[in-house]
């Protein structure tokens, strides 16, 4: 019998896209369903981005690319971190790839040896934790507390590290519930990474979505030796509604610049060319309709925490970033829906999509059981329709 290889065996299917999949079906097949699953803005592409694309493809940049990007998106990514972070990279450290997944593939495959131990903090994005078994590598998870609003302890950071410990992967705006590392913890980890000789992977892609507060720091401006030991994650998907475009890139020390733009030229060879001058328009010109985006996603923000904790058995806190709600269901748990009983948050996200056609992700994918995470990436008037469904579902709940 053929057989596929140890590492395929033990990847699993994204449960985010196996929702957002399983919704877009029934859509196909003319049910109403409204989904706050996958984090995708709902908002267009704006037009100033997609000329740019236009004029790329009448211009003749349809050809490959240096397999890194074109050297005009690593300047004006460049420019962007310094002029936005504080940040001094040449185009020699950027590396451009096929979306922020990409650029986490990259970073993880050059960095970690099999048996490589990598630090996540969870609740996480689902495919954290199979792109380090990806690798070969071995997650290790430090768990954050609801009732702490998801904060990040650097003393736990630290006890989970051994001498197996590679790498820390940092998101912060989180995924799923929200979260920003606070800047003690951040120096914290950054003087560990640097006394411990530690990567730190720090995926930043939200870092345009922040509701309170000033926007935070990268943990790359620590210092020159801390940014030494930083691999900068981020893209355009999220800022700037460009998720099809499939645009991410890394910024890096030389060493890890040099080995991920040699391991791309051989498993991807370069982004598409037409989307890298999008991104370029994206990244380099108008940002009013970003900002735009994050005050309607604050409104919608709002709107959402509000309305979830004023229905029976459930309760979330505001989160502080991203576009994201974690809602805690463990007191739906153990109920029934008519015959059906909710015994974890894979069976109240079946349950709910298949009796009200609303598409949740369960918390099981981001390994925090008894909870559930909303997008509110979507209009607000499916905002509203939406919950609407949930409270009527968690009205006909009954006790065993």
């Amino acid at each position: 019998m053929l057989q596929l290889s140890e590492r395929a065996k033990n990847v699993q299917g994204s449960v985010t896209l196996a929702i957002d999949s399983q919704a877009k079906q029934m859509r196909q097949q003319g049910v109403d369903v409204v989904s706050f699953g996958a984090g995708e803005p709902d908002f267009p592409t704006p037009q100033h981005i997609c000329r740019a694309a236009i004029e790329a493809m009448e211009q003749g940049q349809t050809r490959y690319t240096p397999a890194a990007g074109t050297l005009v998106l690593r300047e004006t990514i460049c420019k962007k971190l310094k002029e936005h972070n504080g940040l001094t990279y040449t185009p020699s450290q950027i590396v451009v790839t096929n979306g922020a997944k990409q650029a986490l593939h990259n970073a993880i495959c050059v960095t970690v040896n099999p048996g490589d131990e990598v630090i996540v903090p969870t609740p996480c994005w689902v495919s954290y934790v199979e792109l380090i078994r990806m690798a070969g590598g071995v997650p290790v998870f430090v768990q954050t507390r609801e009732e702490e609003g998801f904060a990040l302890q650097a003393a736990d950071v630290e006890k989970a590290v051994t001498e197996k410990t590679k790498a820390i992967l940092l998101n912060t705006p989180n995924n799923p519930c929200g979260s920003v590392v606070g800047a003690d913890t951040l120096r914290a980890i950054a003087t560990l990474a640097v006394e411990k000789n530690l990567i730190v992977i720090s995926d930043e892609i939200y870092e345009e979505f922040i509701y309170e507060g000033e926007r935070p720091a990268s943990i790359a401006t620590l210092g020159e030796e801390v940014k030494e030991h930083v691999i900068l994650v981020n893209g355009v998907s999220k800022t700037y509604a460009m998720t099809g475009w499939r645009v991410g890139y890394v910024a890096a020390a030389p060493v890890f610049a040099k080995a991920m733009a040699n391991w791309q030229s051989h498993a991807t060879g370069n982004v598409n060319s037409i989307a890298q001058a999008a991104a370029v328009e994206a990244i380099g010109g108008d940002q009013s309709d970003v900002r735009r985006m994050v005050e309607e996603f604050r409104q919608r923000r709002d709107a959402m925490v509000a309305r979830v904790n004023a229905i029976p058995r459930l309760c979330c806190r505001a989160p502080q970033g991203a576009f994201y709600v974690m809602v805690d269901i463990r007191q739906a748990l153990g109920c029934m829906f008519g015959r059906t009983k909710l015994t974890d948050s894979m069976t109240f996200a079946q349950t709910l999509l298949a009796n009200k056609a609303v598409a949740v992700v369960p918390g099981k994918a981001f390994e925090a059981e008894g909870m559930i995470r909303l997008s509110y990436a979507l209009s607000m008037a499916d905002l509203q329709r939406g919950l609407d469904r949930i409270e009527e579902f968690m009205n006909q709940l009954t006790m065993e």
